[in-house]
């Protein structure tokens, strides 16, 4: 794993209410034990709910309101799941966009379990392979895209996984395509 070029480096972790809280919190440490800076951005302003299955678990601390950042300003994107965070993030645009301008710059960003609804959302995932929690292959089909199921797939840049047991490949898959520089092929 190439963890010299991560230092410095600033991922997002978009997120809000719902988020599978070890989907969360398992890349954040992955990404802060090679030196990156991992940042909360949310469509709320103050803190995010996070769950283990349906049990409430710890609250987080957002860093910045997706309102007010900017792809520009990461070097990465990570989409972690649970059911109701991707589910309440694809109805705001402004998170929607966020996740877009990722892959119109050409920055590397991983979804996990239910994330890939961003992508859907994105419009995104057409011509891509990708994985996902297995309940919403059908919208990723539905949405031109590629869906096998395995631990983890890497597309252009685009790493995505099934679910909390896939975490150690997702994970390390995350810090590899960070640490490339860009991703020429990636696309909107």
């Amino acid at each position: 794993m190439a963890t010299e070029s991560i230092k410095g480096k600033r991922i997002a972790f978009l997120a809000t209410d719902g988020v599978e809280q070890v989907e969360f919190t398992d890349p954040w440490q992955a990404v802060q034990d090679v030196g990156g800076t991992p940042e909360l951005i949310s469509i709320k302003s103050d803190k995010i709910q996070g769950m283990n299955h349906d049990e409430k678990a710890d609250t987080f601390p957002v860093d910045r309101p997706v309102a007010d950042a900017s792809a520009e300003d990461y070097d990465g994107l990570v989409l972690p799941g649970g059911v109701a965070n991707p589910d309440a993030l694809r109805m705001n645009e402004t998170a929607v966009d966020f996740v877009r301008d990722f892959f119109k710059q050409g920055k590397p960003v991983a979804a996990i379990c239910h994330g890939p609804w961003m992508l859907v959302e994105a419009d995104v995932v057409e011509g891509r392979t990708l994985t996902s929690f297995p309940s919403i292959k059908t919208d990723i089909r539905n949405a031109g895209g590629n869906w096998v199921d395995k631990e983890v797939v890497v597309d252009q840049g685009l790493v995505t996984s099934r679910s909390p047991h896939d975490l150690p490949a997702f994970n390390a898959k995350l810090i590899e395509e960070i640490a490339e520089v860009r991703h020429a092929e990636q696309h909107a």
